[in-house]
């Protein structure tokens, strides 16, 4: 965005729907291509037998938990970027951009030198054995090359999203997800000029696409919005003071998704494969609600920064309401989708397990939708002490009626289970609403 942005009114408040709409389309398909593509690697590597394939599950989960601790250098980048651009300085937004790669640079670099030596321990936490574990660590060591390139991404794609500039990174997530598929087959089957490199060749075609995709976007941002070093010991403090914050709300929504994980297993191999399919549906369905709430997270963060808490309010509503229209079409497709997705997904013998959890997930998806967009919203204002608190609160209350419901063993356990994860996404909504609406506490948004 240029000075001449600042001399008229900003498109939300000419035409907010559209404006909320052209900003969240482009957020749900980027997000969708990394797990098209995820399902793709899934199927090159499923052709090479099971060993490799248990492999790329082992490095596949532990990449995805290491580097969602890392989420917030997208996250604050995109909520301090916002800010400044609502109080129109750009030396400062351009600062913060470059201060956000400076630190995925040094962090990608701590990250593959000191978790090197531990992969070997790390695969045998993961509970893999003989070829599984050569194959992991291998697959692993190949992905950590990618480490430094994975940090630059995320906190670039969080600039641009704080610029409100959407479709760059769909540009650069489909096409550097193209180029992993493509690299995929060359490298895994040993197709062309590449060598057979089996599982080890997913990792190093990961890893390639995702430095390609790093230099792309770095251009990107250098062109658009210029390149500006003079960032401060303050402004990388604040990073990392939301850092621990999204570190210790990240970690309850682990401990939560692992202790449901836990309890469905213990209950029996069909509450278990029934949880694992309803688990993967629900993870997917967050995509889309996730794409108004980051959408909505920029467009508050810039109405903060312009001190217009008026239009970030009308935001918050209207982030809610589609939201929540979302959610009310997803209840509908899971409802009639319910068999299709059971023969899909789920063993025989776990479906009579499966019907009553999905359906007790169909009807949640409406608060679900709420609790994402909440998020958005705070983290659009900064709120993010707030959010931590808010997660510990949910987690707690939740995690108690798991073990009470473990200890009791009722019947119909994964049912409860999912009944559980429903209070522990309806307790996120309520609190995120109420900061809102009355405005509860200090919040950004409360009318005094």
């Amino acid at each position: 965005m240029t000075a001449d942005f600042y001399s008229k009114l900003h498109p939300f408040e000419e035409r907010p729907n559209k404006t909320l709409l052209v900003l969240a389309v482009p957020v749900l398909f980027s997000m969708i291509a990394e797990p098209l593509t995820g399902l793709v690697d899934t199927a090159f590597v499923a052709k090479i037998g099971t060993a490799p394939l248990a492999s790329l599950g082992i490095g596949t989960m532990v990449f995805s938990s290491i580097f969602w601790v890392f989420g917030f250098l997208g996250i604050g980048t995109q909520t301090e970027v916002s800010h400044a651009l609502g109080k129109g300085d750009l030396k400062r937004a351009s600062s913060l951009c470059w201060l956000a790669v400076a630190i995925s640079v040094v962090l990608g670099i701590i990250l593959a030198v000191c978790v090197l030596p531990l992969l070997g321990y790390i695969s045998a936490i993961m509970g893999a054995e003989g070829d599984v574990h050569s194959l992991a660590v291998e697959y692993m060591k190949y992905r950590l090359l990618g480490a430094p390139a994975i940090l630059i991404t995320l906190s670039c794609f969080g600039s641009l999203r704080g610029y409100q500039d959407m479709r760059t990174p769909l540009y650069v997530a489909v096409g550097m997800n193209l180029i992993n598929v493509l690299l995929d087959w060359g490298l895994v089957f040993g197709h062309g000029p590449f060598p057979e490199l089996g599982v080890a060749g997913a990792a190093l075609a990961s890893s390639l696409s995702q430095w390609i995709g790093a230099f792309w976007v770095v251009f990107v941002v250098k062109r658009k919005y210029g390149f500006d070093t003079g960032f401060s010991l303050s402004d990388a403090k604040r990073l990392f003071s939301i850092g621990g914050d999204m570190f210790v709300r990240t970690g309850g929504v682990c401990f939560f998704l692992l202790l449901c994980t836990r309890f469905a297993t213990k209950a029996g191999a069909e509450s278990g494969a029934a949880h694992q399919a309803i688990r993967q549906f629900f993870v997917f369905l967050a995509l889309f609600l996730d794409a108004f709430a980051i959408s909505g997270q920029s467009l508050v963060g810039y109405f903060i920064g312009s001190a217009n808490k008026l239009m970030a309010r009308k935001v918050a509503m209207l982030v809610c309401q589609w939201s929540f229209g979302t959610g009310v079409l997803l209840s509908i497709a899971m409802y009639f989708g319910q068999e299709p997705v059971s023969w899909l997904l789920v063993p025989q013998e776990a479906a009579a397990v499966f019907a009553p959890a999905w359906l007790a997930v169909t009807f949640l998806q409406p608060i679900n939708a709420l609790s994402f967009a909440t998020d958005g919203i705070h983290l659009g204002t900064g709120d993010f002490h707030y959010l931590r608190n808010a997660m510990l609160i949910a987690v707690g209350v939740s995690s108690a009626m798991l073990l009470a419901v473990d200890y009791y063993k009722p019947e119909h356990m994964l049912l409860w289970i999912w009944i559980i994860a429903g209070v522990w996404t309806s307790l996120r909504a309520l609190l995120g609403m109420i900061r809102i609406w009355p405005g509860i506490g200090q919040g950004p948004l409360s009318i005094s």
